[in-house]
């Protein structure tokens, strides 16, 4: 299914409806280019998963974790480019810790995705416009 947004505002509220229907031990692979919208729709997921905290990307961090409804891992491979130091990380511990693995520049796991990822594609269209394809099923939306 692709979706547009012509704000931020608005791929934050797909993000939301998409984090309201999540669960334990999903993992939602985001793919797409700097800039592209992945961290504006991980606060929308946090906002669904009932995160009262600030999302930012955990870029430098590389992971961040959350309290809400269920634990939220917010994972950023940017910084990573070779698959033995995302191994390194033990980053396939985090898909089955009862939350929901959200993994920014997901294109980086290569053969460690798991098979039952939910993967969103973001692309820049315009300026503020973004083109989100949601490959897996997630939600009725």
């Amino acid at each position: 299914m692709k979706i547009t947004t012509e704000r931020a505002s608005e791929t934050i509220e797909l993000g939301k409806k998409i984090g309201a229907s999540l669960k334990e031990n999903d993992v939602v692979a985001l793919f797409g280019e700097l800039g592209s919208g992945k961290t504006t729709f991980s606060q929308g997921i946090a906002k669904g998963l009932l995160i009262k905290d600030y999302v930012i990307s955990p870029t430098f961090i590389l992971i961040n974790e959350y309290k809400g409804r269920i634990p939220l891992y917010h994972i950023d491979l940017y910084r990573l480019e070779k698959i033995d130091d995302i191994k390194d990380l033990g980053i396939e511990e985090y898909f089955y810790k009862n939350g929901v693995c959200l993994i920014e520049w997901a294109e980086r796991l290569g053969p460690l995705l798991p098979k039952n990822a939910k993967i969103i594609e973001f692309e820049i269209i315009e300026e503020n416009k973004r083109m989100i394809n949601i490959k897996e099923p997630v939600a009725n939306l």
